[in-house]
């Protein structure tokens, strides 16, 4: 007797579920990642001075080899956001066709706002601007800027000026649209693929349309969801360890602790990991969601309440000057690679450029996921507009306050930000630091002070608990609710990486491992690119044809109707 066939219906469906475990987990994705993860961390907390100079090896060949690549894919990534934005494919919705947006605009708004904040906005806030000012990249003259200090309320002459202009729109470039660009491309391709497609929330779906599902079911999908797995765990590690080194430095500013070294350091993130593992068990919605509002109040007051304080007109005049110098300096500096700047070249590139560009496609699985899940409904213009310019706004703004504060007292108030007797960038002015110095000469600074530790903390527990949930989806095939005890699992995992890099080299290791990570997805990235170009562009000639074909039955019924009418009204 024949077999009966299954349904094509059924057959679809059960190729697209994930492929997992009794314990919930896929093994072939699960294991390999944990290995490797549990492997460099042993290995770099037994050997932590030979795992530095390793990481240091590797970093200097990473840029000296492939930063030109880095500096030209974000380039690339930042035309193709611009050009699905107002392209013919702007149209297609996110979802099924008249399918509405899941969120209001406001709310919608207001998450990408949330997905703009982080552990990174708060260490490099005040810091960034003045350490451009103050070490700018290789190549440009310092003149008269080098001077202690400004040069009071006359100004800071001619070459002082031109650098704090720089100094401002090279911190627009590093956090700005280029940032927010690669998530367009990784969280369209994303969206596009689990609302569109009914795809599973995972890496691998992304490239059904390039790879076919056999390929992304099979041993390649679980290598591409195993690579973002390590990319996602490492950029998150990286602000872990970015966000205690902060925390430890605002300890000691309020005169809590009186030094902040490695032993503390580690001890800060056994304990906020801890934390964070208690949000995790108590389940997304009571954990990180109300933690996450608090810290999005926290920040939107500490900003203001610096604002109103400080020089109030001078912010408003910064930012417009700031972001005029952004607009006519942005093509160059996009495609800056420091070539005839020798070894100092390549040091600030991979201190500042090229780590960012790693650090941002290592968050790319966390931020593309985060933002697809809540634009289902959302047409792919009013995607790429609301994900590049929301944000945006909201890192110029706080790099202008916070930023624009630390340089106003550098050059026209007390000064103090740095430090004369070193030569080296991050000690002249060390980032953990100099928002600390900098709230010391404002009013309320003992106040602004813990709050910007309880936001640090606030923003590694959200961070490692919405890391561990991304981590752990692409660990069980794309199951939105994974099982509890991995994402535990990852969440600990984090604070133990985080603790391993910073044993190994604190800032250093730190930019090295999420140089390192985005590498290889880099790659991946580049294939969901290309995927997600391939099926936009069948769908669209599935729908210009429908077009098509629909204004021809119009035409033909028009013809007809005209046709019966001049036939009823001919003479009989």
């Amino acid at each position: 007797m024949a077999r009966p066939r299954e349904s094509s219906k059924l057959r679809l469906i059960s190729a697209y579920e994930p492929r997992t475990a009794a314990g919930g987990v896929t093994p072939w994705v699960f294991y390999p990642a944990l290995v490797l993860i549990a492997g460099i961390s042993v290995l770099t907390i037994a050997y932590p001075d030979e795992a530095g100079e390793v990481l240091s090896t590797i970093q200097n060949g990473i840029v000296g080899t492939f930063g030109w690549y880095y500096v030209l894919i974000v380039a690339l990534f930042v035309v193709v956001s611009i050009w699905l934005g107002v392209s013919r494919f702007g149209g297609i919705t996110l979802g099924k066709d008249n399918e509405g947006a899941e969120f209001s605009l406001k709310a919608w708004f207001a998450m990408l706002f949330a997905a703009g904040m982080g552990i990174g906005l708060v260490f490099f806030g005040a810091a960034e601007p003045l350490m451009h000012y103050d070490s700018p990249k290789p190549g440009i003259e310092l003149g008269e800027a080098a001077d202690d200090r400004g040069f009071g309320a006359e100004g800071i002459g001619s070459a002082g000026a031109d650098l704090a202009d720089d100094a401002m729109a090279q911190t627009f470039v590093h956090w700005g649209v280029h940032a927010w660009a690669i998530y367009v491309v990784v969280g369209l391709s994303l969206a596009y693929a689990i609302h569109r497609k009914g795809r599973p929330v995972s890496i691998r779906w992304a490239l059904e349309p390039l790879l076919g599902a056999r390929r992304v079911r099979g041993w390649l999908g679980d290598v591409i969801d195993v690579v973002a797995i390590l990319g996602t765990l490492f950029g998150v590690a990286t602000s872990l360890g970015i966000g205690v080194q902060q925390i430890g430095s605002g300890l000691v500013s309020m005169g809590v602790i009186g030094e902040a070294g490695d032993g503390v350091l580690v001890l800060l993130i056994a304990i906020i990991t801890a934390i964070a593992t208690i949000s995790v068990v108590t389940g997304v919605h009571r954990g990180i969601r109300w933690l996450s509002n608090v810290n999005l109040v926290l920040a939107a007051v500490f900003v203001v309440f610096i604002a109103i304080v400080g020089p109030t007109l001078f912010f408003f005049r910064e930012f417009v000057q700031s972001l005029g110098v952004y607009v006519q300096n942005v093509l160059p500096f996009t495609f800056e690679t420091t070539t005839y700047m020798g070894q100092a070249g390549q040091d600030w590139q991979s201190s500042w450029t090229v780590f960012y560009w790693g650090w941002w496609m290592s968050w790319a699985p966390f931020v593309g996921i985060f933002i697809a899940r809540i634009s289902r409904g959302r047409t792919i213009r009013e995607f790429v507009a609301g994900v590049l310019v929301v944000p945006t706004l909201v890192t110029f703004v706080w790099f202008t306050v916070l930023g624009g504060s630390s340089l106003y007292q550098h050059l026209f108030g007390e000064g103090g930000l740095v430090n004369r007797e070193s030569d080296d960038p991050f000690e002249r002015v060390v980032p953990e630091n100099a928002l600390f110095n900098m709230l010391e000469g404002l009013p309320w600074s003992g106040i602004l002070m813990l709050i910007a530790v309880v936001m640090v903390t606030i923003f590694f527990i959200t961070s490692s608990d919405s890391g561990s949930l991304v981590v752990d989806m692409l660990a069980s095939g794309g199951d939105t609710e994974p099982p509890t005890w991995s994402r535990v699992l990852f969440c600990v995992l984090e604070g133990v990486v985080a603790a391993s890099l910073l044993l190994a080299g604190g800032l250093e290791a730190l930019r090295t491992g999420a140089i390192t990570t985005a590498l290889p997805f880099s790659v991946v990235i580049l294939l969901m690119l290309a995927a997600t170009y391939r099926s936009l562009r069948a769908e669209h000639l599935v729908l210009r044809a429908a077009s098509r074909r629909k204004e021809r039955e119009e035409l033909e019924r028009h013809v007809s109707r005209q046709m019966t009418s001049e036939s009823s009204g001919s003479p009989g």
